[in-house]
Formats: C-alpha cells, sequence, structure tokens
C-alpha cells in the first residue's frame, strides 16, 4: 500500500484521458485537476484509514464489433477511482507479469496483438498441425467469479490491505440506468484494473493449466494462443483434439466460466491434407481469418485476411461517418480527419498477406467520401478528376505492409 503515494497518484492522474466520459459522480479531469493538491491529499488520508470506498461504475452499452445489432457493457468509472486503479493495475502488473506465460498475450505491456497473430501463424506454418480448436468463451468478463479471484490474488500478494481494497472495488455495483446492480460476480470492461485481473484470472484458470497438466497427457504437440478470452489450441493428432475438448468444459465450469458451444468448433487445418486436394477450413483470430493458400512457389502456407464480416462493418462506420462530417466541416478539415482514421486502419490491419483486401478497403472508403462530399448541397460540387487533383496534393495514406509475419 506504500506505493499510493503523491508522486505516484499524480502520476496516474495525468496518464488519465480527460476526453473520456465521466462516471456516475459526473467529476471530469479538468475540475479534479483544479485542486488536485488538496483532493489527493484528502484521497490518500481516506486510503490510510480505510475510508475510500470506490464508487458504482456507470454502464454503457457499445455496439460489438462485426457484429450487428449485439451490444457489450462497458464500464465507466468516477475519475478518482481511475487514478487508484490506475495505480493498482501498475502493482499488480509489477507483481504478476514475471509469471505470465509466453501463450498469453492480451494487455500486457510491450506485448500486442500483431505478436500473437505473428506466433500463432508462424506454429502454423513450421509444426504439423492437424487440427485447430477455436475456443469461444461466454461472457467472460462478466462471469469471474469474485471468490475464486481473491483466492487467486491471495497465492501471491500478502498485504491485507491491497486484497480488502480489490474487494471493495469488486463489490462497488454497476450503475444501469439509475438502477445500482451488485454481483458476486464479474469485472467491468472499460476500467484500467479490469485487463490485468483477467489475465490473472484466466493465467490460473487456463494458461498454467494447459501448459503444466494438458502438455504432459498429450501425445503430440499442442500449442495454445491466447488473448484475454479469445484464444486457440493448436494440435497435432485427432486424439488430442477429443481429449482437450471433453475436459476443457470441466475444467472452465469449476472456475465459473462456460464455452459458447455455438462458436466453440473444430478446425481441420492440416498442410499436408491441403496438399493431397482435401478440403481444409479456416478460423477468426484477432480480427483476421486464418486459411490455408498457396505461396509464389505453390507451396501449401497459411495466410490470413480481414475478416468478411469485419470489412464490411468496418466500411458501414466509414461510411456513416462521412454523411455525418460532410457538412461539419471544411473539405481540408474534413479529409485531414479521414486520413487520420484510414491510417488507423492501414496500421492494425496491414499485415502480410492480406495486401488484396487492404487496397480493396482503402479503394471503397475514398470513393465513399466522395460520394458523401458532392451531396452537401444540390449542386454536385466536385467531379472526380478534380478530386484527383486535390489528393494528388494531399495523398490518403497508401496500403502498404506495417506488419510482417514471416
Amino acid at each position: 500500500m506504500h506505493h499510493y503515494n503523491w508522486e505516484s497518484l499524480v502520476g496516474c492522474f495525468n496518464e488519465l484521458d480527460g476526453k473520456k466520459a465521466v462516471g456516475a459522480d459526473g467529476v471530469t479531469k479538468e475540475a479534479y485537476g483544479m485542486k488536485l493538491g488538496p483532493n489527493l491529499i484528502d484521497l490518500i488520508a481516506r486510503m490510510k484509514r480505510m475510508a475510500y470506498i470506490p464508487g458504482p461504475v456507470r454502464q454503457r452499452l457499445i455496439p460489438k464489433e462485426g457484429k450487428p445489432g449485439a451490444k457489450r457493457p462497458l464500464g465507466i468509472g468516477n475519475l478518482e477511482d481511475k487514478i487508484v486503479q490506475k495505480m493498482t493495475q501498475k502493482i499488480l502488473e509489477s507483481i504478476y507479469e514475471p509469471i505470465f506465460l509466453k501463450c498469453s498475450y492480451g494487455f500486457r505491456p510491450k506485448i500486442g496483438c500483431h505478436d500473437a497473430i505473428k506466433a500463432l501463424r508462424d506454429h502454423l506454418y513450421r509444426n504439423d498441425v492437424r487440427t485447430v480448436i477455436d475456443v469461444d468463451l461466454a461472457n467472460f468478463f462478466g462471469t469471474i467469479d469474485h471468490k475464486q479471484l481473491e483466492i487467486i490474488l491471495r497465492k501471491k500478494i500478502k498485504d491485507e490491505k491491497f486484497i480488502r481494497y480489490l474487494i471493495r472495488m469488486f463489490k462497488a455495483g454497476v450503475l444501469t440506468d439509475g438502477e445500482l446492480t451488485i454481483s458476486d460476480e464479474g469485472v467491468p470492461q472499460g476500467s484500467p484494473c479490469s485487463p490485468v485481473l483477467a489475465n490473472i484470472f484466466a493465467h490460473y484458470v487456463i494458461d498454467d493449466w494447459f501448459e503444466n497438466i494438458v502438455k504432459a497427457h498429450c501425445r503430440g504437440q499442442v500449442e495454445m494462443f491466447r488473448y484475454c478470452d479469445d484464444f486457440v489450441i493448436c494440435c497435432q493428432y485427432d486424439y488430442d483434439t477429443e481429449r482437450i475438448m471433453r475436459v476443457l468444459g470441466k475444467r472452465l465450469s469449476k472456475f465459473g466460466l462456460k464455452l459458447n458451444e455455438d462458436k466453440t468448433k473444430l478446425v481441420p487445418f492440416s498442410r499436408f491434407e491441403a496438399g493431397k486436394g482435401n478440403k481444409q477450413g479456416s478460423f477468426d483470430f484477432l480480427g483476421f481469418t486464418f486459411y490455408l493458400g498457396r505461396s509464389k512457389a505453390g507451396q501449401v502456407i497459411p495466410k490470413v485476411k480481414t475478416i468478411g464480416k469485419r470489412f464490411r462493418s468496418k466500411l458501414k462506420k466509414v461510411n456513416e461517418w462521412c454523411r455525418k462530417m460532410r457538412n461539419q466541416y471544411k473539405l481540408k478539415e474534413i479529409w485531414k480527419r479521414f486520413r487520420i482514421k484510414l491510417a488507423g486502419h492501414i496500421q492494425y490491419y496491414g499485415v502480410s498477406f492480406n495486401s488484396k483486401r487492404l487496397s480493396m478497403f482503402c479503394k471503397h472508403a475514398i470513393h465513399m467520401f466522395f460520394k458523401w462530399i458532392n451531396r452537401r448541397s444540390q449542386r454536385r460540387s466536385v467531379s472526380w478528376d478534380k478530386f484527383n487533383l486535390f489528393m494528388k496534393r494531399y495523398p490518403p495514406p497508401r496500403a502498404r505492409v506495417c506488419h510482417s509475419l514471416f
């Protein structure tokens, strides 16, 4: 608890994004910062005498990426709670980062989505894989059992005050449309602490069990790649695949987690079988579809491309954004913002083998932009020739490979 001091909490306050939505108390970063000194002195004093009680998290439902109509809950905490949670996140990371395994990639310092994608593709290319288990957990963040998480945390943490504050954080409750709900399970998505707490839970429930128990009982090579609640298991033999599928659901239910039976599937993914002409499957992981294709030399290799649903949903968002923004600013300003958004898409989806789909996205997005700027008035304001000259002067970001997978 000695880490919750003046210097550390000021640093946590400065790291918070002032543009984010405010919590249930309505306090903004700017308002809190006007009396930052007295506010933090009071906060530290309350924490020392165990008088600090986290407020309830305000819940908002936001659309799920690539799933029209589906929504996921996002928790928005009070600003003071965000400061405390930011420091809690740093302490938990310093304790658990050294013991996290190589198979875990989600929400860890200096490790990201593209590291997981590259490692998975590399394993599929270099090793004899027959089947991939594409695992989908049902409402992972919302079903983490508080009592089980407390037991897991006590294995490494001996500071009783720190544990008590973590328990208070779990029991703070969720505020939805003015109604407070307190549950014995779930960590709200969106709070600074949620990702590291979810990783700690998944480490003991899934990673450690898989590395030390499952691998020891398998005949062939099995490997797991996990990004938070999204993970796949690569198996060399069908015998191992069947055994893992039999025990995986039991293992998860022991800790209050559930498999999404409709979405968890076995995917045939053998390069050897594909080379003989036998049809193989594909699976999705972190926004990309993994499939078996041919290299320029004719060799069967694993490739990736943007998920079809994600591709279409992103274009819909571009279309909606262009429609809303067409009359908000002058053309140069709208184009500047559009280029930033397009560059962000290229930065994530610009990986090896995905050039064709990435170029298609950029082409469609630019045509949508052109369509909507010509609907700012009843007259057609810009011809395609004029727009091409405009793009020569202010070129859009080029579709390129930002992350090489080999």
